[in-house]
C-alpha cells in the first residue's frame, strides 16, 4: 500500500481585487477630464469659450457610464471642485456664505445630470435628447432665484461673451438660451456616442447653426443707427485712492469707526478723492463729454459729511453742463450696515434725479442694507438713463429695463475686474441698451445693444483712470425684455412633462 501524502489544509482566503478594466479606467478619465474642462468655464478670468462645450459632453458621459447614485455624487464634486476654484480664482476669500452657497450651487448644477440618468433611458429618442438641456436651461435659472451671486456664477452664457453671433440669442431667450443650446450639444454627441446615427446630429447642428447665423445677420444687417453722445467714465487717480486707502484701513472697528472719527482725521483725505474726480470731470466736459460717471464708492463720506459732497458734484454739474452720475459710500454709525452704498444722477441744472441704493450688495463682504430693486429710469435730450450699481447687473430680471443707456458704476478687485465686466456685454443685448460701466480698481467698459465694446480701460495698466465712448442714444425693445422668462419657464415646464410621461412607461434594462 501507497502511503499517499496529503497537503495540510489552508484557511480560505478572498479572491485578489480583480485589476480595473480598461472600460473602467475609461470612466474615470472622462471625469478627470471634464472636470478640468469645467475649471475654464466657470465665469472667471482663465476661462475658456470652447471649455463650456466640452465638460458637458464628458460629464454627461460619465453619469451615463456610471451607477445613478453614485455617478451623481462624483458629479456633485466635480461642480464643488469648480465652485471652489472660481472662489480662488477670483480672489473671494472663503466664508461661512460662500462655503454654503458652493455646496447649494453645486448641488443643483449636479440635477441635469441626475435627470439625465434617471429619465433618458425611459423616453424615445427624440424626447430623452431634450431631458439635458432643459434641465441645464431650468437649473441655471434656478440659480438666479436662489444664489446671492446672481449669474456671477453658474451660467454658461457667460463664458460666451465674446462670440457676438451666438450672444444675440440672449435678446429672445434671456441667458438660458445658450445653457440650452450646450445642453443640446451634450445630449446629442452622447447619443450619436450610444447608438451611431446621424439625424439627432442634423437635428442638434441645424439648430445651433441657424441661432449663429440669425445672430451674424442681426449683427451685419441691423447695427444701432443713429445718433451718438459723448461719455466719459472717470475714476479717481491711483495716488489718491492709495491715500485714502490707507487712512481708512486705520480704524480696525472698519465702517463704524470710520464713521465715529473725527472730521478732520478722515475729511482731507476724502476731499482729495472728491478734488481729483471733479478736475477730471471737467476735463472731459471741456473736450465734449455730455455724460460723465464716476464709479461705484467713487466719493467716500461720514453721513454728516455727505450733503456737503454732493453739493459740490451738483456746482460741477451745473457749472460744466453734464449729466453727471456719482457712486457714494456712506459711512454711518447705524449698526448693522454702518452706511449705504449710493448712486445719484445730476442733471445740468445741478438738479438730483435719483438716489439709488445697491439693491444686491456682495454677501460676506457687504453689509449695507440693500435697496429696493426700483431701477431709476429718466428722460433726457441723449435717450432714457437707468442706472444699477455693479452685481446689480448680475440679475436678468432686475436688468429688464426700458432704457437707452444704462449707467453701471463698480467697484471690483484686479483679479475679477475684467471677468465681471465681460459679464455686462449679456445685460445689454438682452435689455437692448447701451451699457457704460466705469469699474474702480477694475476694467470698465462701454457696450453696445448688441454686445459690441465701443470703448474700454483697465485700471491697472493706464496711467489715466478715464474712459470715453460715442455711444448710441437710442436703444431697442427686445423679446426677452417683453416677454422676459418665458423660456426658462418653459424649460422647467418640459423637464416636469418628460419626468411625468417617463414614470408612466415600463422600464427598460439598463447596461449597469
Amino acid at each position: 500500500m501507497t502511503n499517499t501524502a496529503v497537503p495540510a489544509p489552508t484557511h480560505p482566503t478572498a479572491p485578489p481585487p480583480a485589476p480595473p478594466t480598461r472600460a473602467h479606467r475609461h470612466t474615470w478619465l472622462l471625469l478627470l477630464l471634464g472636470t478640468g474642462a469645467m475649471l475654464l468655464a466657470v465665469g472667471g478670468r482663465w476661462d475658456i469659450a470652447a471649455a463650456a462645450w466640452i465638460f458637458p459632453v464628458l460629464l454627461l458621459r460619465f453619469t451615463r457610464l456610471s451607477r445613478s447614485w453614485s455617478g451623481t455624487l462624483w458629479i456633485w464634486l466635480a461642480h464643488l471642485g469648480a465652485a471652489v476654484f472660481w472662489v480662488q480664482e477670483s480672489a473671494l476669500g472663503f466664508n461661512a456664505v460662500v462655503l454654503a452657497g458652493a455646496l447649494a450651487l453645486a448641488a443643483v448644477q449636479t440635477l441635469p445630470f441626475l435627470a439625465d440618468r434617471l429619465l433618458a433611458h425611459r423616453l424615445r429618442p427624440a424626447p430623452a435628447a431634450l431631458v439635458f438641456p432643459a434641465g441645464v436651461a431650468a437649473a441655471e435659472f434656478l440659480i438666479t432665484l436662489v444664489s446671492p451671486f446672481g449669474t456671477a456664477y453658474g451660467s454658461l452664457a457667460v463664458t460666451q461673451h465674446a462670440d457676438l453671433p451666438l450672444l444675440q440669442v440672449v435678446s429672445v431667450t434671456g441667458p438660458w438660451g445658450i445653457g440650452f443650446l450646450i445642453g443640446c450639444v451634450a445630449s446629442t454627441v452622447n447619443r450619436v456616442w450610444d447608438r451611431p446615427s446621424w439625424r439627432g446630429g442634423i437635428v442638434c447642428t441645424a439648430v445651433v447653426l441657424s441661432v449663429v447665423l440669425a445672430g451674424g445677420a442681426r449683427l451685419a444687417f441691423f447695427p444701432p443707427q443713429g445718433t451718438t453722445v459723448r461719455i466719459a467714465g472717470v475714476s479717481p487717480a491711483r495716488t489718491v485712492t492709495e491715500r485714502l486707502q490707507t487712512t481708512l484701513a486705520r480704524f480696525a472697528d472698519g465702517p463704524g469707526g470710520v464713521a465715529a472719527a473725527p472730521v478732520a482725521v478722515v475729511r482731507p483725505a476724502m476731499t482729495a478723492v472728491e478734488d481729483d474726480l471733479l478736475a477730471s470731470t471737467r476735463r472731459e466736459a471741456a473736450a465734449g463729454a455730455k455724460i460723465v460717471i464716476w464709479p461705484e464708492n467713487a466719493v467716500r463720506t461720514q453721513e454728516s459729511q455727505e450733503p456737503a459732497a454732493i453739493a459740490v458734484a451738483r456746482a460741477e454739474a451745473r457749472r460744466s453742463g453734464i449729466y453727471l452720475e456719482i457712486g457714494v459710500r456712506v459711512f454711518s454709525t447705524t449698526a448693522p450696515a454702518y452706511g449705504r452704498d449710493e448712486a445719484l444722477l445730476i442733471d445740468p441744472r445741478g438738479t438730483v434725479l435719483w438716489t439709488y441704493q445697491k439693491a444686491h450688495p456682495i454677501p460676506g463682504s457687504e453689509r449695507y442694507t440693500p435697496g429696493d430693486g426700483h431701477v431709476p429710469v429718466v428722460r433726457t435730450p441723449y435717450g432714457r438713463l437707468a442706472n444699477v450699481i455693479c452685481a446689480d447687473a448680475d440679475y436678468p430680471a432686475l436688468m429688464r429695463t426700458r432704457a437707452d443707456i444704462m449707467l453701471v458704476p463698480a467697484h471690483d478687485w484686479k483679479e475679477y475686474g475684467g471677468a465681471h465686466t465681460d459679464k455686462a456685454a449679456l445685460a445689454a443685448v438682452e435689455g437692448g441698451y447701451s451699457l457704460i460701466r466705469q469699474d474702480a480698481e477694475g476694467v470698465s467698459a462701454a457696450y453696445d445693444a448688441e454686445g459690441r465694446v465701443l470703448a474700454t480701460a483697465d485700471y491697472f495698466t493706464t496711467g489715466r483712470q478715464t474712459m470715453v465712448a460715442n455711444v448710441p442714444v437710442r436703444g431697442g425693445t427686445t423679446v426677452y425684455d417683453r416677454v422676459g422668462d418665458t423660456f426658462a419657464w418653459l424649460c422647467l415646464a418640459a423637464l416636469a412633462a418628460l419626468t411625468a410621461t417617463a414614470l408612466v412607461r415600463p422600464r427598460r434594462p439598463e447596461a449597469r
